[in-house]
Parts: structure tokens; sequence; C-alpha cells
């Protein structure tokens, strides 16, 4: 049975594509089964794992809409070992569309029930803000990863974050929880990002993850190649931090 996982923040910019990737990346070299579904419709996940969103025949739209199934939607991501579900500019017409729909808020977890054995971790990368596709992602998801920087605007979004995601917990969804907080493009040369950080562990506890992931230029320069970073440069100190939490998400989930 796959783990199905939400990468989420209602802040924009605070890496969750990346680390949407780069521990889809980080979960199939370490010899998992693993599908990343792209739920933002600017494609960004897409396009860094090697599938050409301009070029797509059937994508995650499709799916939410009953015109195709995962199976046949789903491409192999080039050369990153792991599936996706892509996603294009389509994908912003679907809530629109599905606003009259039968079970709209499920359509995402009804379509998942096909593949469930057929990976081992269903990776969930999410816009960023509350709308019926990230509402989608959520109501399929075991658990939410919230990839955050140690700033003090990004304490103040968690704070909604949390609300959110107990809300649907308790219309929706209610085996959904946070797995964990994780601290991305951190700097520990800055006073501020060493007190937010230690502000969380003393708050959050064990839900946050011991994995930090430093600011790092080969990650940033990883998808204007179509890569993750973990592939793109495996020596580099970001993908080896995601090799890590990759570790630590098979050892939370095991």
């Amino acid at each position: 049975m796959a783990k199905i996982f939400c990468i989420a923040n209602q802040k924009g910019g605070v890496g969750k594509t990346t680390t949407a990737v780069n521990l889809a990346a980080g979960l199939a070299e370490r010899g998992q089964r693993v599908l990343l579904i792209d739920l933002d419709p600017q494609g960004n996940a897409t396009m860094g794992s090697g599938v050409d969103k301009r070029a797509l025949e059937l994508s995650v739209y499709d799916v939410l809409i009953d015109q195709a199934t995962i199976e046949a939607a789903v491409a192999r991501g080039n050369g990153v070992g792991f599936d996706v579900l892509p996603t294009n500019r389509d994908l912003a017409g679907a809530e629109v569309e599905m606003v009259d729909f039968e079970g709209r808020e499920t359509r995402l977890k009804q379509a998942l029930v096909a593949v469930d054995e057929r990976y081992d971790f269903v990776l969930i990368d999410c816009p960023p803000s509350l709308s019926m596709l990230t509402l989608n992602g959520l109501c399929s998801a075991h658990g939410v990863i919230i990839p955050m920087q140690c700033e003090y605007y990004a304490l103040e979004g968690l704070s909604d974050l949390v609300n959110t995601i107990k809300q649907v917990s308790v219309n929706f969804n209610p085996s959904l929880s946070i797995i964990g907080l994780l601290r991305v493009m951190f700097d520990p040369r800055i006073t501020l990002a060493t007190q937010v950080s230690e502000q969380l562990e003393r708050h959050f506890g064990n839900k946050v993850f011991r994995t930090v992931i430093p600011r790092n230029v080969r990650l940033a320069e990883a998808p204007s190649h179509g890569l993750p970073g973990v592939v793109y440069d495996r020596s580099s100190r970001g993908a080896q931090a995601y090799l890590s939490f990759a570790d630590e998400m098979i050892e939370r989930v095991a």
C-alpha cells in the first residue's frame, strides 16, 4: 500500500517543488517505487523531473475530469528513477470544471486507488494556495510535509496552514496529519534563521525533521537542466541533505 504525502505550504517560494522533486529522487535512489504528482498548474515539478509539459498528451487534468486513468497519464521522468503524473496550464481550468462534479474534493483520491499497489510512495506537489487542487491533494494524503524557511513571516503563515490541515482533517480526511516540518534554504550564518529553527524545535518537538536543507547553488541550477539536484550533482551539499531526508522519511513511515 502506497504512503501518500502532500508537500504543502500556503506561502509561495518556500521550496515546495524543490523538496517534492528531490525527495522523489532521493527515495528512488534508496530503492523505493515513487510517483510524483504535480498539482500546480505552473508545471515546475513536471519540468524539473525531465518531462516536457508542452508536449503532454495526457496530464493530471485529464485524470481529475475523468478523461483518463492515472496509468494512462503517467510519464517516466527522464533519468530520474521515478514516475510523474505531469501537468501544464490546462490544470488551471480544472477547478471551474469540477465545481458541479459530485465528490469533487476526492477526485484524485478515487483515481489513486488503481495504483495503490504499484508504488511505495506517492508525493503530491501542491500549489501555494488553498484551492480545489490543494484540497484534492490533502484529501488523498496520509500526511503533510511542510517545507519552510526559518524566517519570521514563515512562522506567521505556519499557524494558518496548521489550522487549514485541521479543518480538512475534521471535514474530509480524518487520517490526515502533519508528518513534519522541513527546514529549507537554511543559512546558519543568519542569526534569525538559527533562532527560528530553535523556536520550531521547542514548539513542535519531533514534528521537526532532523534533516536541514542548506541554501545551495546546485539545487537552484538543477531545474534548468530538467533534473532534480539529487541527480544533477549527487555530491553537492543540497543533494546529500535530500538523500538524508529520504532516509529519514523511510525511517518515519516504516
